[in-house]
């Protein structure tokens, strides 16, 4: 056995977001959001439930920070619900909102427990939405307005800030493939939300800087690293269209590369009027200098042109790989390779792993035990590709497990469990999984045991 030890300051952390736990959905003063129509919509749920109660966090917080830090969690990353604060997306704002999020803060700080919140993990203002949502610019005055609020009244407390989680989800499963709330199907309308998007994070970034002075800001991307199946011309250009795709259409311009020329091009077929929603100066405030950079990592991508004519014969065969019941690949190298991109190619001051985590259903055996031991190793090997970076001089800053607790998982309802926590939801009682208590060790040692 081998014992790895992370750096000092290494922040160990688990994540949630608002409306995968917190339920009370039309409690308190909050607005509807994007993601309780689209949860209400026939049809749009794999098992059709919704986030109306899920957890019910907003009621059971105080419990779920003893849990916490009975876990020995050190940092823990929330979302804040924008309807629970501006339930019409804009204009009046409810104190209620603004309470229930001030309580949490002070309970995690009392706990030792650093808060990261995250300002936008998906669930707009239904409101907003109904006026064109993300895809119109004036949604970059709605969100920095909502920032404003947010923090003025938890700046003073919290000390790390992201804008936006995700914005290729919100941009392309939300509005061009149509499997996310607002469930459209639209290319235009995707790459003018990703512009919105990344806009309203480099116009917000100010905002906090100013409200909460010294805090640390930035933004969380999901990222893959992509791989052509085979070694063919064709194989390389379908993986490099896909990095394009899901990485550099964002990381570009975040790093000051504009959007990257070989994707417009991709693009054009979409944008006869080329990029005419991007103003002289939009990339000035997307290029705002940050402390960081979020990743969530699960899985890596393989790239195949399946219409190649004489295609080279696939070498990457990820169906040999463990996947998880996401149908998600297993690949920690992924991870590793993936960092040590960011860090040659991007120069990110600082990393945080801010999500990675396995789906597997293990229930409660009849001793109320949770042997998860599939999602223990998913978790150790990725911790030991995270030093792997680390020791490459990646500035690997912390790691945050995906999900403290299984909650709803988006389009696939409650059909998915990334928690270390089982959660019945039927009676809303929490089992710490053996991967809740293997990690309660390992940030007790500051060190992973591997074989």
């Amino acid at each position: 056995m081998t014992t790895i030890h992370f750096p000092e300051d290494f922040v160990w952390g688990t994540a949630t977001s608002s409306y995968q736990i917190e339920g009370a959905w039309n409690e308190d003063g909050k607005g509807e959001s994007i993601w309780d129509r689209f949860a209400h919509t026939p049809g749009k749920i794999e098992d059709n439930s919704t986030g109306d109660v899920i957890c019910d966090h907003y009621h059971r917080w105080p419990d779920d920070i003893q849990l916490m830090q009975s876990l020995n969690v050190q940092a823990y990353r929330f979302s804040i619900a924008w309807p629970r604060i501006l339930p019409q997306g804009m204009g009046k704002v409810n104190p209620k909102g603004l309470d229930f999020y001030s309580r949490l803060v002070d309970g995690l700080l009392e706990a030792n427990i650093t808060p990261f919140a995250t300002l936008y993990h998906w669930d707009l203002p239904q409101a907003l939405q109904d006026k064109g949502g993300w895809p119109e610019r004036f949604i970059v005055d709605a969100f920095t307005e909502y920032t404003d609020v947010v923090t003025r009244h938890l700046g003073d407390r919290v000390r790390h800030w992201t804008t936006h989680n995700e914005p290729w989800v919100i941009a392309f499963v939300g509005h061009q493939m149509g499997e996310h709330a607002p469930g459209w199907q639209d290319y235009v309308a995707a790459l003018r939300a990703a512009h919105h998007l990344l806009l309203s994070h480099g116009r917000a970034v100010p905002i906090i800087r100013a409200n909460s002075p010294g805090a640390e800001v930035g933004m969380v991307l999901n990222l893959t690293q992509t791989y052509p199946a085979s070694p063919s011309p064709a194989d390389y250009q379908a993986a490099r269209w896909v990095d394009g795709w899901i990485n550099r259409w964002f990381l570009d311009p975040l790093y000051g590369r504009h959007y990257p020329a070989d994707m417009v091009a991709a693009f054009s077929e979409y944008l006869p009027h080329g990029l005419d929603f991007v103003q002289a100066d939009d990339f000035a405030a997307v290029t705002v200098p940050t402390d960081y950079l979020g990743v969530n990592y699960y899985t890596r991508s393989i790239a195949r042109d399946q219409n190649a004519p004489d295609n080279h014969p696939q070498v990457i065969d990820p169906s040999t790989n463990e996947h998880t019941e996401m149908g998600w690949e297993v690949y920690a190298d992924g991870l590793f390779e993936l960092l040590t991109r960011l860090h040659t190619d991007y120069r990110t001051p600082k990393i945080y792993i801010t999500e990675n985590g396995a789906s597997y259903s293990d229930g409660p055996n009849g001793d109320g035990r949770v042997s998860d031991t599939r999602r223990l190793n998913y978790l150790r090997d990725h911790l030991m590709a995270s030093h792997r970076a680390i020791e490459n001089g990646v500035p690997l800053a912390g790691y945050f497990t995906w999900s403290f607790m299984d909650n709803f998982e988006w389009a696939k309802g409650i059909s998915q469990r990334f928690g270390m926590v089982w959660v019945d939801f039927e009676t809303l009682q929490r089992i710490p999984k053996d991967s809740a208590w293997w990690y309660k060790k390992v940030i007790a040692h500051n060190a992973i045991t591997t074989p």
